[in-house]
């Protein structure tokens, strides 16, 4: 990707811990910026319009990556009005302003904005059906990026695996488990694509090249249950733990999940951008990384 003026919203996140550190290094000039401003970034909140045209206007950003979201599922099912100001709202925030000086736009949607009906994986080009607050804010953030810029990529990722120390989502959770437990529990019935920020990070870059804009699948090679995600993280950090299969009723959740979340790279296999490898490979990849230590006996 050609040297750039860009700013990073949410840079404090998942995958700003593995976006920021390449854009740095591929010597793009760059502001990250994140809600509370902490470790060295700028405070910015996405919800305060006016704060996120000071930022823009004021360092006139070639691109922006809106990073920035509410992704707490449930939270997002018990305060609605968080989540539409957060992730539609803030996301319209950032289109206006981009809108504003000619920025190019990149913002981070999810593959739950369809019902999971389908049997089969979800293209670009299949339509939306969220069955949760949560995904039905990022389609309407995907609306807004839509209507009010030319200049867009629009990128639905799967269940993000990354962030070391960031990480509080599912792997994090499953290897903190281990530490201190013989059995685990892992939902079955519900499929998705792990989408590993060390992989989508780089791929990002690859695509925002091409200046080829619209709206993309960016996941992983490969679906799964939780199950078997759960199964290759004891595998690969060599526990000795089982686990124990279950559906989605024995946890019990305020925000309804669709039953798959499969996506299929569809538009980067077209044009020869699919650079996502397995999701095993990425899974493994990530696990070496982490310095929590597992508990091997039972």
């Amino acid at each position: 990707m050609k040297k750039q003026k860009v700013l990073v919203t949410g840079a404090n996140g998942m995958l700003g811990s593995s976006l920021c550190p390449l854009l740095t290094g591929e010597g793009h000039e760059a502001i990250f910026a994140d809600l509370h401003g902490v470790n060295g970034l700028e405070k910015m909140d996405v919800r305060d319009f006016d704060q996120v045209k000071f930022h823009i206007n004021r360092f006139r950003p070639t691109l922006v990556f809106h990073l920035a979201a509410e992704t707490d599922v449930d939270g997002c099912e018990t305060d609605i009005d968080h989540a539409y100001t957060t992730n539609t709202l803030g996301t319209e925030n950032v289109a206006l302003a981009c809108q504003e000086i000619g920025a190019e736009m990149v913002y981070i949607s999810t593959g739950g904005v369809f019902d999971g009906e389908k049997g089969l994986p979800y293209t670009e080009f299949d339509t939306p059906n969220p069955v949760n607050v949560y995904a039905r804010t990022k389609w309407e953030g995907e609306r807004a990026a839509q209507s009010l810029l030319q200049r867009y990529f629009i990128v639905r990722v799967g269940w993000m695996i990354g962030g070391g120390l960031k990480d509080k989502k599912f792997v994090a959770k499953i290897v903190k488990q281990l530490e201190t437990q013989n059995e685990i529990s892992a939902v079955t019935d519900k499929w998705g694509c792990p989408t590993f920020t060390e992989d989508l990070a780089p791929n990002l870059l690859r695509l925002i090249s091409t200046g080829r804009y619209g709206l993309y699948h960016m996941v992983n090679e490969g679906s799964c249950t939780r199950f078997d995600i759960a199964t290759k993280i004891v595998e690969f950090m060599g526990s000795r733990a089982v686990v124990k299969p279950v559906t989605s009723d024995a946890f019990p959740l305020p925000a309804p999940r669709p039953k798959s979340e499969i996506l299929e790279n569809y538009k980067l296999k077209l044009l020869g951008l699919n650079g996502m490898r397995p999701w095993e490979e990425g899974l493994r990849v990530y696990l070496s990384t982490l310095l929590t230590p597992v508990r091997k006996e039972v």
